[in-house]
């Protein structure tokens, strides 16, 4: 089923899920936030088809949220690195894991897990980087007596 573009939206929020919100981009983004950086590895996280998995990474890259580098250990292969627009990221997958680990607890458990825990398995900040405005924060009522 194809979806609606939303690139062109008036609303940043169908913006950025054009560009980020489908589920295997998100998973890619948890894993590139927690160091991984090879075709191999992501290939081996997430099982996902080779060529899916391409498509999806050539558009992280070309929207500017990975970029291509030589490899670290100096070989032939190439690496995917985040850009200061792809760790910016973040915070987004560091508020779904929270939200999943308050929500929806991994089956067979008593509970959900710690951010702590989470965030080291994910690399992603178990918190958003920044505050948020005032004016993004739901309205809550104060009681007076």
């Amino acid at each position: 089923m194809r979806h609606k573009c939303m690139s062109t939206a008036g609303c940043p929020v169908a913006r950025t899920l054009d560009l980020v919100g489908e589920w295997w981009t998100l998973l890619i983004l948890r894993d590139a936030l927690a160091g991984v950086s090879r075709f191999g590895e992501f290939q081996a996280s997430l099982g996902m088809a080779k060529n899916i998995l391409a498509q999806r990474l050539r558009k992280l890259v070309d929207n500017g949220i990975l970029e291509l580098r030589p490899a670290a250990d100096g070989s032939a292969y190439r690496e995917y690195g985040l850009t200061e627009k792809g760790r910016s990221l973040g915070a987004i997958v560091g508020a779904l894991r929270d939200w999943g680990e308050r929500h929806l607890p991994e089956p067979g458990a008593g509970s959900a897990q710690s951010p702590r825990r989470s965030a080291a398995r994910t690399g992603a900040p178990s918190r958003p980087s920044s505050p948020r405005p005032s004016s993004s924060r739901p309205a809550t009522r104060r009681r007076t007596h």
